[in-house]
């Protein structure tokens, strides 16, 4: 099974094929989170896969790059997803404020690239400890994927990278308010000479993704002799920073209102103004848009990064805030016919999938 190179079959595909199977998969992780003993551990996973399902359902995408091998792809995706929400509602709606406490937790999603390395109590400075192993087993479950690659030592130093961004941002992000922008601001100086122009909080953005990872494990599952090292560079290059930056910007885009109304970080608070934050936004989409167009597949990630906008676009809360809605409509028009198709496909299925 090849990757999909037009819209109509890449809707098929994810309807008929991934999702369901990303469906499954996550039933089987919410029966492991039911039977989490502590019960703080347990409303948080339980409430992680409830709520962030459609984080799954988007990088479940990436699957259908591993050809034969996208149901290993799927196990993968899925497993390191639920890592990423699990730990993020442990650092945003749990208990903790503590820096030390929210590294210890990511160890676990950098062991989750690293088969062979030996869990540890990730839990250790936090008072909520017994989760039955269940954080292990997400771990495990990556590993035992990664462990079948043959090309995993070629890939394993990017995957480190864009997991070492992430865990740094989530890190940073969840400590005292106060602290938070400090934070991020010292964080971003120190990779700023190596990076295009842009902002602190655009840089927290493009390292808050992780499909970087999913694409270039995907690529690798099939372990036939076209993951070149110039390919591994490019994928790189490609998703970080900018179609990573467009992910995650799109996101907070979305979520202004709601971010607004919790007091919670918001990295699109951080424009000087609402044509700044377009003008910027389009840079984003047309930057992401040109890096992908020297990878194989070329057409497959155009449709990602068209349908970026439109999976977030297509979300309920977008017609619930009048100031943004301007923008909104003027970021479907640069994206054109692909983004409009994926806009109405996401409203169909968002409003159909109660009913399933």
């Amino acid at each position: 099974m090849k990757a999909p190179t037009h819209f109509l079959s890449m809707t098929y595909r994810m309807i008929h094929y991934v999702l369901p199977q990303v469906h499954a998969l996550l039933r089987g992780w919410r029966t492991e989170a039911e039977r989490i003993p502590d019960p703080e551990l347990r409303r948080q996973a339980l409430a992680s896969i409830e709520t962030k399902t459609f984080h799954c359902e988007g990088g479940a995408l990436f699957a259908l790059l591993a050809q034969q091998r996208c149901e290993d792809a799927l196990r993968f995706i899925v497993a390191y997803q639920t890592i990423s929400d699990y730990l993020d509602n442990l650092c945003d709606r749990s208990t903790s404020l503590d820096p030390v406490d929210f590294r210890a937790l990511h160890e676990s999603m950098m062991h989750a690239l690293t088969p062979g390395a030996a869990p540890v109590n990730y839990y250790r400075f936090r008072a909520e400890q017994d989760d039955g192993g269940y954080l292990e087993r997400l771990v495990a479950t990556c590993q035992e994927t990664l462990g079948r690659l043959s090309a995993y030592p070629r890939i394993a130093p990017v995957l480190h990278e864009l997991a070492g961004y992430y865990c740094d941002l989530q890190v940073h992000k969840h400590i005292r308010v106060e602290d938070r922008v400090p934070a991020l601001k010292t964080w971003f100086e120190g990779y700023r000479p190596n990076l295009p122009e842009m902002a602190w909080y655009e840089f927290s953005a493009c390292t808050g993704s992780t499909i970087g990872i999913f694409c270039l494990v995907s690529y690798a599952l099939p372990g036939d002799q076209s993951l070149t090292d110039d390919l591994i560079r490019l994928v790189r290059a490609a998703y970080f920073p900018w179609v990573q930056g467009l992910h995650i910007l799109m996101d907070y885009f979305v979520d202004q209102e709601e971010d607004r109304e919790g007091g919670d970080l918001n990295f699109c608070f951080y424009y000087d103004s609402a044509e700044q934050m377009l003008e910027r936004l389009t840079l984003f989409l047309t930057k992401a848009n040109e890096s992908i167009a020297g990878l194989p597949n070329a057409p497959f990630h155009r449709m990602i990064c068209m349908g970026l906008p439109a999976f977030y676009l297509a979300e309920r809360k977008v017609a619930k805030q009048p100031n943004i809605k301007k923008m909104a409509t003027e970021l479907m028009r640069q994206g054109g016919l692909l983004t409009r198709f994926f806009y109405w496909h996401c409203l169909i299925y968002r409003r159909l999938k109660p009913l399933r």
